[in-house]
């Protein structure tokens, strides 16, 4: 059991509240009552505060909000209501959690620690009298203990900056400080090619004078003079290819470190191991869905994952193609994105083993089956059903790759919960450094699925995913995230990472201390819109106007199918959105808050692209009950003269001209979602230059700068929203310099924030500066890894054996109750304990980039 809190902080915010209490004891208590008689067990923040809001006496109200009580209120995230208790988690800043408990009975406050508070919410499903004393608690903190942190809410996903003045402020205390990164230097090499430094250099002392030869050497030539021109020079001083391909490049590059040598400086540091020739070959892992390059989006499980990833393959090869010209080197990089192969592809290419990325020169999907007992499965299965082939998938494709690659990777990129666990075991079997990538957290997705993960786990198997996510979020070199959002959320609202900080699943584990928010592998990397696509509608030229007509006919054809229900008319801007519809993307919402608001229908008409018409043709079960949904909100508001459904455009060229096509009429595009932890949406709509509504839950909240570049919109409350939205369009009807200024500055947030080629740069720096603090430090903290494979194994694998197995004989959808075959025995495993040195020599093999 985890000690009770002892900060001062907390005991004077105890008393504080405790004396507020005192203060306004009549009207607390009333207030507490009313949370007590609503009937929930779990209160959310909008709950909490719409209580408060409607105290009758205004006075009154407004002192509870100003004392140290309403403060609690403000900041508090979740409320337990367990008569005569009421506890509250207390979130005072990004990543701060405190816990205390309110007697309604007595009115006297109990300080609580995270487990006591978690033991408290576990009784609201076991009951008083069957708890359990020996609760499995996970606590990854004692492991980080000693390992450096940021303090700071702002410094939250500037990980590798701080990173870097910390380690480098320990590492060059001294003179000989700088040694391990001269071994750093030495040890380079690929494919049996030295780099960098040769054997002439056997010494830091050595290196030195060589350094000063170099420079005098080269200050003779020409800056552009080439790197094979003076090769041979450089050779017999003891430098190898690497630094440049000019002279005036690798003249720039010695300056960086013969001023690192001299004055050690983060920044310094950061800049000279951009330069190195490190990362030649990345594995990027995505498993589940249709992945594939045409005709798959809106195909259960593919959507905007598949578009980032395909995009985000891309930026990289360029830019890995870039260093290498830059570095004076010759090799060609290759990325392999490692997916499912679906033999019953229904038109897709997923049956296809090799698939080349189009628009790269070296770049391919490769596909790997799922297989039970030897067998491959045949036909889709859904991304919460995917736990039982995964390990035997892993162990599978780290053959596969190495031949494919001929050896490791530089860097396996995994996306969401199943693609971060096969990362995990891929590169704890190779020794390959690991960056996670969520995409999305179910967990944020649906409230209360982890306390009440029992009713949600015959239909997602949460229980096997969160522990999944666990693994993988703790076991990664480093994490990449869209925005901050994603990691610690904003000041009202918690962030998809921070929610895993401290939650209890009853009757499995309790989650003590999950993920640190502060911890320095968090990095924010914004992705972008791949601009051949999505560009802007005034650049005239670019236009697509031979596809109009489709897009009108798409738009305005009165003919009713299973592809587009509806009729609207051309004669007012169009409400744009486009989604997967399922419920989290609120697509049924919208439609809901327009069909309720007349003076929005006068003012647009909306368009929603998205899912399935047809409920018979969907396999999504989450698809189904929202088409349904959908269906009935039409009937119900009567929208179809207002209102034009078209099913999922997989067309990604086309899609581009129809944000273009409605921003040509004054249009604008809403994002609705309950939660969204990027909005690749949102960054494509607003690259195109069509003024963007979006949820203020999640990444578009950082993406927009609400009423600069966008709006802010909250889903929960959608009379407001629909009022922002009637604002807006009557404001533009009067003004049209409204939509335009709007528009513009939309643009001009995307090209200085949300680029491919900004993103690519990124994340080769931190892979560069990762793998050198990996080598010369305890990064990968062998102990934290040590204690995940234990958990995995004792754990994980008893899970994944509940989740039943596709039946491909009787169709995907159809289960049966035969447990998962995990595959080998746990000492065979892929996870299973390292042979003695073997982590160092990884370690050294991956440093040499020899393969």
């Amino acid at each position: 059991m985890a000690q009770r809190p002892t900060l001062r902080r907390l005991n004077s915010i105890q008393e504080r509240v405790q004396s507020a209490v005192q203060e306004h004891r009549n009207i607390i208590l009333d207030l507490l009552s009313r949370y007590v008689k609503q009937g929930r067990t779990i209160l959310q923040p909008h709950h909490l505060l719409d209580e408060l809001n409607n105290i009758t006496e205004a006075d009154k109200a407004a002192e509870i909000k100003d004392s140290a009580f309403g403060l609690l209120l403000l900041n508090c995230q979740e409320a337990m209501v367990l008569p005569p208790w009421v506890g509250f988690a207390v979130r005072p800043r990004p990543g701060t959690w405190e816990y205390l408990r309110i007697n309604v009975e007595e009115l006297t406050l109990e300080e609580l620690s995270v487990s006591e508070y978690l033991g408290f919410k576990e009784q609201l499903v076991v009951g008083t009298d069957a708890r359990d004393p020996f609760v499995l608690e996970l606590d990854f903190g004692p492991f980080n203990a000693n390992f450096p942190h940021m303090t700071r809410p702002s410094s939250i996903g500037h990980g590798v900056e701080f990173l870097n003045r910390h380690l480098s402020s320990k590492l060059f205390q001294t003179a000989d400080g700088i040694e391990p990164l001269f071994q750093f230097l030495r040890m380079h090499s690929y494919r049996g090619q030295t780099l960098m430094l040769n054997d002439r250099i056997t010494s830091l002392v050595r290196l030195r004078p060589q350094l000063v030869k170099v420079e005098e050497a080269l200050r003779k030539l020409p800056e552009n003079t080439l790197f094979a021109d003076f090769a041979h020079k450089l050779q017999e001083l003891g430098l190898e290819k690497g630094w440049g391909n000019t002279a005036g490049r690798v003249l720039e590059t010695i300056g960086m470190l013969e001023d690192l040598l001299q004055a050690p400086d983060p920044d310094t540091l950061e800049k000279f191991l951009a330069r190195i020739p490190m990362v030649f070959s990345v594995v990027v892992v995505s498993p589940h869905g249709y992945f594939g390059q045409d005709g798959v989006l809106g195909l259960p499980d593919t959507g905007g994952q598949v578009v980032y990833i395909l995009d985000q393959v891309r930026a990289l090869e360029s830019e890995m193609l870039e260093n290498l010209q830059l570095q004076g080197l010759d090799f060609i990089p290759k990325i392999v994105i490692l997916t499912r192969l679906i033999p019953n592809a229904i038109g897709t290419t997923c049956n296809q083993r090799i698939e080349k990325v189009h628009g790269s020169q070296f770049s391919h999907i490769l596909r790997i089956p799922f297989r039970n007992e030897g067998k491959v499965l045949k036909n889709w299965i859904s991304r919460f059903d995917v736990y039982p082939y995964l390990e035997a998938y892993a162990q599978e494709a780290a053959s596969e790759i190495c031949a494919d690659l001929s050896g490791p990777p530089d860097l396996i990129i995994g996306n969401y919960s199943d693609g971060n666990l096969v990362a995990t075991l891929l590169c704890q079997h190779l020794g390959v450094t690991q960056c996670t990538i969520a995409h999305a957290l179910e967990k944020t997705k649906y409230p209360d699925s982890d306390i009440y993960w029992k009713d949600f786990d015959e239909k997602y198997h949460f229980s096997c995913q969160f522990t999944a996510d666990l693994i993988a979020m703790n076991h990664a070199d480093f994490i990449i995230t869209s925005t901050y959002q994603e990691i610690a959320g904003s000041a009202k609202t918690v962030g998809q990472y921070e929610s895993h900080q401290a939650f209890t699943m009853p009757g499995l584990y309790r989650v003590v201390n999950g993920v640190n928010v502060f911890d320095p592998k968090f990095n924010i990397v914004s992705p972008g819109a791949d601009m051949n696509v999505y560009y802007p509608f005034t650049e005239k030229d670019k236009r697509l106007t031979k596809l109009h007509p489709a897009i009108e006919d798409l738009l305005f054809g009165t003919e009713q199918t299973d592809e587009h229900i509806g009729v609207i008319k051309n004669d007012k801007p169009i409400l744009f959105t486009m989604a997967r519809l399922d419920r989290v993307k609120n697509l049924t919402g919208l439609v809901e808050l327009y069909g309720k608001n007349k003076q929005l229908q006068e003012l647009t008409n909306l368009v929603i692209v998205g899912g399935e018409i047809n409920p018979a043709k969907s396999k999504d079960r989450e698809e189904v009950k929202e088409i349904e949904k959908m269906h009935n909100a039409i009937k119900e508001y009567n929208l179809h003269n207002h209102f034009r459904w078209i099913r999922s455009q997989t067309n990604r060229i086309q899609n581009g001209e129809l944000y273009r096509y409605i921003a040509d009429a004054g249009g604008a595009f809403v994002q609705p979602a309950l939660y969204e932890g990027f909005g690749l949406t949102v960054v494509e709509a607003m690259t195109c230059g069509l003024p963007t509504f979006a949820t203020m839950h999640g990444g578009p909240a950082e993406i927009i700068q609400n009423g600069v570049s966008g709006f802010h919109i909250d889903p929960y409350h959608p009379d407001s929203v629909a009022e922002v939205l009637v604002s807006f369009f009557e404001k533009v009807k009067t003004d049209r310099k409204i939509w335009t200024k709007i528009s513009e500055a939309a643009l001009q947030r995307i090209y200085s924030s949300f680029t491919w080629k900004l993103y690519a740069e990124r994340l080769m720096t931190l892979t560069r500066v990762y793998g050198f603090w990996k080598y010369v430090s305890n990064l990968h903290r062998r102990e934290s890894r040590r204690y995940l494979e234990m958990f995995y194994t004792l754990k994980y694998r008893e899970l994944v054996k509940t989740v039943p197995l596709s039946e491909d004989d009787e169709g995907p959808e159809v289960k049966t109750e035969k447990k998962a075959s995990m595959g080998p025995s746990p000492d065979a495993a892929l996870v299973g304990v390292p042979s003695p040195g073997s982590e160092l020599k990884k370690a050294i093999l991956h440093a040499n980039n020899s393969h």
